[in-house]
């Protein structure tokens, strides 16, 4: 038998997940967050109120901007997508249409996924072990058995969930990057006549990445993937050419060599925008000096959880082929997401672009896991989620009727003033997708035959049961503690109608909130003549250097609103008394 591979698969290992389940299952996991919620804060409020601004044409669409200061987030693509629904589909709420594309977006995060996988799993040095007599399994259902994994992989990981339903640009970064990943791996499998359309692809996709306001993250990872790529195939055309049939093998491509100089397109342009100034210069946002390394460690423990163990494991036991498309492109893409996130000041969001690179390495692992250890998964899988699941039925049976006691003044304290809800239909959706994990636990635990996808499917499917109960037992909760939306709405009642409101340090994320919450004309306060409005409203930090923007003479104080739920964030309101 074979054995240059680590991997021992038969074909009884690689039967099908239902196609049904898989698409349920993902359907699941990506409506709750974009369904139902008002907008949090802060990155996702933000990047809304640039939308509303842009949607409304108070906003350049190549410069997006709130009451004329740029926006937080460089890229204009995420914000041209959430303008253009919102102008497409006026009958819906304003950040329903928004978050429409953002959903899609995160569905093509997961198909990229599922197919990056699925081209790596094909390349002839990921294949498994031949079996002296037969009965390894096909190449075509081992890769889709691996992709499935790799998409149940990506899903479990604990760092997806809240980011990956934000309106944000990382999401959208987050979906170019899988496209990316996705691009070089067919190209690494490809042949003459699909390369132009894949070549299409990666190229449309790495224009995107740099529109989202991602230009160096392109450059490096890709010059990096389609380096990995050119070195495969020469490799492989040398390896064919000594064996004596590289004139006669027509699976091997020849044009790797516009790969190279596609690499270094790449870069020159990206070089010659920085240098024009057309595209943000690289920089070191963080010292290694100043790097906070435990915190960033436990960043990285909790976040790719429970997909690093699996990555360190395919790293130890595929050691010898890591220069292997297979391992190498996915290990390129996840390096330069973790590095990014080790030097950027939003650590999580630039770490989020590691996440399907790293669930295609844990993918790999399985087919070298024994038997002991897929088990050890499952049991602490299981006792995990069940037990985060019963903690959030316990303390949302305590909201609602009181009982227990200590769970309930714990949330009355947490979120003083928050009255509970109780809505039929998220208690009739939670209490299904409880029901669907009972009955999937009750499926893992029982005696069939194995899959080489088993042991991602608890991780996966718990994950994404706790994330949907958040979503709906705790939905209300959670608009009151993260939403700027009660807030917004007092200072709204206290503004007299047909009026606009004189704005004085409030983020952006607060703008965004009083335009949208409370549907108020807000103007930003200057050194000059002020608007003629009758409300001003200023952050606490700025109200002893207020009277160098505004005269104070022509106002006085009325109230301090403070966020229900955080006593710490509070905005000042004043009246006009000039007549």
């Amino acid at each position: 038998m074979n054995t240059s591979t680590p991997a021992i698969v038969s074909q009884s290992a690689v039967r099908r997940l239902p196609r049904l389940a898989l698409i349920l299952f993902c359907v699941a996991y990506v409506l709750p967050g974009f369904l139902g919620r008002e907008p949090w804060k802060n990155a996702d409020v933000t990047a809304f109120g640039v939308m509303l601004e842009m949607a409304a044409g108070h906003s350049s669409w190549w410069q997006p901007q709130v009451l004329g200061i740029a926006a937080e987030e460089a890229g204009p693509l995420p914000y041209w997508l959430g303008a253009l629904f919102i102008q497409l589909l006026p009958f819906l709420p304003a950040d329903m249409a928004a978050r429409l594309p953002f959903g899609l977006l995160l569905a093509l995060t997961l198909v990229c996924t599922w197919y990056a996988v699925y081209q790596l799993a094909r390349q002839p040095a990921a294949q498994p072990v031949s079996f002296a007599f037969g009965g390894e399994a096909k190449p075509t259902d081992y890769a889709r058995a691996m992709a499935d994994a790799g998409l149940l992989a990506l899903v479990a990981c604990l760092g997806l969930a809240q980011l990956s339903h934000e309106t944000t640009p990382d999401l959208a970064r987050l979906a170019m990057v899988s496209a990316m990943l996705y691009s070089a791996a067919t190209l690494a499998q490809t042949d003459m006549r699909t390369a132009a359309r894949t070549l299409a692809v990666w190229a449309l996709s790495a224009l995107a990445l740099v529109l989202s306001g991602a230009p160096w993250i392109t450059a490096w990872l890709g010059s990096g993937l389609l380096l990995a790529v050119f070195l495969a195939h020469r490799a492989r055309q040398a390896a064919n050419d000594l064996s004596g049939y590289g004139a006669q093998d027509k699976g091997t491509p020849t044009w790797h060599k516009p790969l190279l100089w596609a690499t270094s397109l790449l870069v020159l342009v990206l070089l010659g925008s920085a240098l024009a100034g057309l595209v943000p210069a690289a920089k070191l946002q963080t010292p290694l000096s100043d790097v906070n390394w435990s915190s960033w460690g436990r960043l990285l423990l909790w976040f790719t959880w429970p997909a690093w163990p699996l990555v360190l494991w395919t790293l130890w036991r595929w050691r010898q082929k890591l220069l292997q498309p297979h391992v190498a492109l996915p290990l390129w893409a996840a390096t330069v997401s973790v590095v990014d996130s080790l030097l950027s000041p939003e650590r999580d969001r630039a770490l989020l672009l590691a996440l399907p690179a790293l669930a295609a390495l844990a993918a790999f692992a399985l087919p070298t896991l024994r038997r002991s250890v897929s088990a050890l998964i499952d049991w602490f899988t299981l006792l995990f989620f069940s037990g985060c699941g019963l903690m959030i039925w316990v303390i949302w049976f305590a909201m609602v009727t009181g009982v227990p006691a200590k769970p309930a003044a714990n949330v009355a304290k947490l979120a003083p003033g928050y009255v509970p809800e109780f809505s039929l239909f998220l208690f009739a959706v939670a209490a299904l997708a409880t029901g669907a994990w009972i009955w999937l636990v009750a499926w893992r635990v029982g005696k069939h035959r194995e899959a080489i996808w088993k042991s991602l499917v608890l991780p996966a499917a718990g994950s994404t049961l706790c994330w949907l109960l958040l979503m709906t037992l705790w939905l209300p909760l959670l608009d009151f503690g993260r939403s700027y939306g009660p807030i917004s709405r007092r200072i709204a009642s206290m503004v007299p109608p047909q009026t606009c409101v004189l704005v004085d340090g409030l983020s952006q994320a607060q703008i965004a909130a009083l335009q949208y919450h409370g549907s108020l004309t807000l103007k930003r306060s200057t050194s000059g003549p002020a608007p003629a409005c009758r409300t001003l409203v200023v952050t606490p930090s700025n109200r002893h250097t207020l009277d160098q923007r505004v005269d104070l003479t022509q106002w006085a104080y009325k109230a301090t609103i403070r966020r229900l739920s955080d006593s710490k964030e509070s905005l000042l309101v004043y009246q006009r008394v000039d007549g």
